[in-house]
């Protein structure tokens, strides 16, 4: 059987780029095992001041302080206290003094919402984890996210409110691999839809034509 040139072509491409990503998902998969690993590692490190600017992923979940000088601010959203409770968190906007630069701070979960938190800044610790941002999850999965501004945790929650859940390495996902067959199972997939299609058109090219009618 003859096969069409430009159909397989296409799909020959289209199949072959479908396993270079699954290849690449894979490689991705060792590449975030080893960050995790050191991310794990940030936990028994001492305190640290937290750092300026505050982007970035080398100081995720370890222990850091600041001093909040002023809250500009604040940001409630869906969380979970320390002990798996939900209810609102509530992150400040606190002003550190660094060419008036400020970073989010979560001060604590309370179990309803709309609740104005009275403090007004002072000297935090808390665990380093990433702030809530809006980049698309078709950027994230490809690698586009630009570097991901940073926020604190606070260890300590402020009056009234419970503290939140710390941020641990175990929350972080690491689906390269279901990524990975998912690339693959298309590639078979299209393979096959491509071999029905040939097996039907060589059916049709070797059926006899219909007798004429008399």
């Amino acid at each position: 059987m003859k096969l069409p040139l430009f159909p397989t072509i296409l799909v020959g491409l289209a199949v072959a780029a479908m396993i270079g990503l699954g290849i690449w998902q894979l490689d991705r998969r060792g590449e975030k095992a080893v960050q995790l690993a050191r991310l794990s590692a940030n936990r028994d490190l001492p305190v640290m001041t937290f750092p300026s600017p505050p982007v970035g992923d080398e100081h995720l979940f370890r222990h850091a302080g600041l001093m909040c000088l002023e809250v500009a601010g604040w940001t409630e959203q869906a969380g979970r206290d320390a002990s798996g409770k939900s209810g609102w968190r509530h992150l400040a906007d606190c002003r550190t003094g660094a060419e008036g630069m400020s970073v989010k701070v979560d001060m604590g979960v309370s179990s309803a919402p709309g609740v104005k938190p009275a403090w007004k800044g002072g000297p935090i610790t808390g665990i380093i984890t990433h702030a809530p941002d809006s980049t698309p999850l078709l950027a994230s999965l490809f690698g586009k996210r630009p570097p991901r501004n940073l926020m604190l945790v606070a260890d300590a929650p402020a009056p009234g409110l419970s503290a939140s859940a710390p941020p641990d390495p175990s929350s972080v996902p690491n689906n390269h691999l279901a990524y990975a067959v998912q690339w693959f199972l298309f590639a078979g997939i299209a393979v096959v839809i491509y071999l029905l299609a040939l097996r039907l058109r060589a059916r049709r090219t070797a059926s006899p034509p219909a007798p004429p009618q008399s």
